[in-house]
């Protein structure tokens, strides 16, 4: 199946090392690779160690500790770091670039830095929850389950962790700044406070809405407090995806012969994230509260305003499916 819609368009996927529905094996990874390479595919790698995350969860349950904080505990760097590593061991085995995906502190962090520092061709992303939460909002105000609102994988870290994501965004570990928006409600059965969360964390529903507060989050965090510049902000959340997933020249950049997708930005605008204010769909922000500098007040698809004053104004329908060219960024390195 891979083939076919590679060559209808789909150049890059993402695979899994971890969940119980999605987790590859090892040998099951080496074969994607392999059609990977073959057919000059991008794949993306969420990597945690399945084992190790299964042992401490069981773990966890015995001892009683199962509120959604241990959530973060049953996943500790190390498992993140231990499959970060093992993927590039067998990136470097078929030779075929990856992209390493979610990356959430220091130590996958030193796994990447240490491929590409030999030449691999190994490529990393990271999420505004790695650069502004910690472990300790999944506590809640006392271990209950309001502490459900910041159950993702990875899950956030410590400030220790953000130091480094910031390093790591700084001089070029990082290609990719994304959201890894996967909504849950809150406020439903069916979502964050499903009835089997409250028996263990491992029910709660895996992942936090993001997409719409990303870029205002690492503009003030990143910009208007001078981590990285202007241009930086523009590579990781714009230029840099369109190179690597196949869709430059037509997109990501201002210029002839590109499409126009232009956001118009308030520098100095000060807002604070707020739930009433966004357009997402779930029922809650985890970054409810949160001040940020810099605000988008414009924005335009193909030359045409679709987004004016927090308002949604566009069309619906105006938007396109485009089939994306093969990437020289998943290009073998011949090896």
């Amino acid at each position: 199946e891979l083939p076919a819609l590679l060559k209808d368009g789909y150049t890059s996927f993402k695979v899994f090392m971890t969940y119980d529905d999605l987790v590859l094996k090892d040998r099951e990874l080496l074969d994607v690779f392999e059609v990977a390479r073959r057919e000059r595919a991008l794949v993306m790698v969420h990597a945690e160690g399945y084992d190790a995350i299964r042992y401490m969860t069981e773990r966890l349950e015995r001892e009683g500790r199962t509120a959604p904080y241990y959530h973060a505990v049953s996943r500790p760097e190390i498992v993140e770091r231990e499959a970060t590593h093992r993927a590039i061991s067998h990136a470097e085995l078929v030779d075929v670039p990856i992209m390493i995906v979610h990356v959430s502190g220091r130590e996958a962090m030193e796994q990447i830095r240490w491929a590409q520092s030999r030449g691999l061709k190994i490529y990393a992303e990271t999420c505004p929850q790695y650069i502004t939460l910690t472990a300790e909002d999944l506590q809640g105000p006392d271990m209950d389950m309001s502490g459900a609102k910041y159950v993702c994988s990875p899950p956030p870290r410590d400030e220790e962790s953000q130091a480094a994501i910031w390093e790591g965004l700084r001089s070029g570990v990082f290609q990719t700044f994304s959201s890894d928006h996967c909504p849950f409600r809150y406020d439903s059965p069916s979502g964050k406070l499903h009835p089997n969360g409250r028996s263990s964390f491992r029910w709660v529903p895996n992942g936090i809405p993001g997409v719409e507060t990303r870029l205002p989050i690492l503009f003030s965090e990143g910009v208007s407090k001078g981590r990285i510049s202007l241009n930086r902000f523009v590579e990781l959340t714009a230029m840099n995806h369109a190179k690597i997933y196949g869709l430059y020249p037509r997109k990501g950049s201002i210029g002839v012969g590109f499409d126009a997708d232009i956001v118009l930005w308030d520098p100095n605008r000060r807002e604070v994230i707020r739930q009433e204010i966004l357009h997402h769909g779930a029922d809650y922000t985890p970054w409810e509260g949160f001040e940020v500098t810099g605000w988008p007040v414009m924005t335009l698809l193909r030359g045409q305003i679709v987004a004016e004053g927090g308002r949604i104004v566009g069309a619906k329908g105006a938007g396109r499916i485009l089939a994306r060219d093969v990437s020289a960024y998943a290009a073998p390195s011949g090896t």
